[in-house]
C-alpha cells in the first residue's frame, strides 16, 4: 500500500513538473514574440521579451518567472546576433532573472504599484548602471532613456495583464 502512495505521489509531482515545463515554454515563445518588437536604442537589444518573464514572475513564481525572461532576453539578443557577446548577454540574463524575482518579492510584500515602480528602477536604471564597466558613463546616459521606456512597456504589461486575470482560475 505505501509503494502505490509513492507512485502516486511521484505521477503527481511528474505532471506538475510538465505543468510548470509547458507553462514556461509558452511564456518563453511569447517573450520570442516579443523579442521581434524593438524599441530603437543604440545597443538594438531592447525589446518586449521581458512583459511574459515579468507576468509568469507575478503569476507563477519568482523561479519560473527568472527562466523565462532570462531565456527572453537570450532570445532578443541572439536575433540580432548578440551585439555584446555573448557572455555579456548572459550577464544581462542572469540580471533580468534577478529582477524577476525582486519583482514577485516586491508585489507580495507591498503589492503591485511598489512592484511596478521598483521592476522599472531595476531594469531600467540599476541595469544602465551596471553596465558602467563596459560601456562607461556616456554609454549608460545614452543607454538608459531607451532602458527605462522598454522597462516601463514590459513591466507595465505585465502587471496590467496579471492584474486582469489576477482572479481566475488561469493562474
Amino acid at each position: 500500500m505505501n509503494n502505490l502512495s509513492t507512485e502516486q505521489q511521484d505521477l503527481k509531482l511528474s505532471a506538475w513538473n510538465v505543468k510548470r515545463l509547458s507553462i514556461m515554454a509558452i511564456f518563453i515563445a511569447l517573450s520570442a514574440v516579443g523579442a521581434l518588437i524593438k524599441i530603437p536604442s543604440p545597443v538594438g537589444t531592447i525589446g518586449m521579451d521581458s512583459a511574459p518573464g515579468f507576468f509568469t514572475a507575478l503569476a507563477f513564481g519568482g523561479v519560473m518567472g527568472a527562466i523565462v525572461i532570462a531565456f527572453g532576453h537570450l532570445l532578443t539578443a541572439a536575433v540580432i546576433g548578440f551585439p555584446m557577446t555573448i557572455p555579456i548577454h548572459l550577464y544581462i540574463a542572469l540580471q533580468m532573472a534577478l529582477w524577476a524575482v525582486a519583482y514577485r518579492w516586491v508585489n507580495e510584500k507591498l503589492g503591485l504599484i511598489p512592484a511596478v515602480i521598483v521592476g522599472i528602477i531595476l531594469n531600467g536604471v540599476v541595469s544602465s548602471l551596471a553596465m558602467f564597466p563596459i560601456i562607461g558613463m556616456g554609454g549608460v546616459m545614452g543607454l538608459m532613456p531607451f532602458l527605462i521606456v522598454g522597462a516601463a512597456l514590459n513591466v507595465i504589461i505585465s502587471a496590467v495583464a496579471y492584474k486582469a486575470i489576477k482572479g481566475s482560475r488561469l493562474i
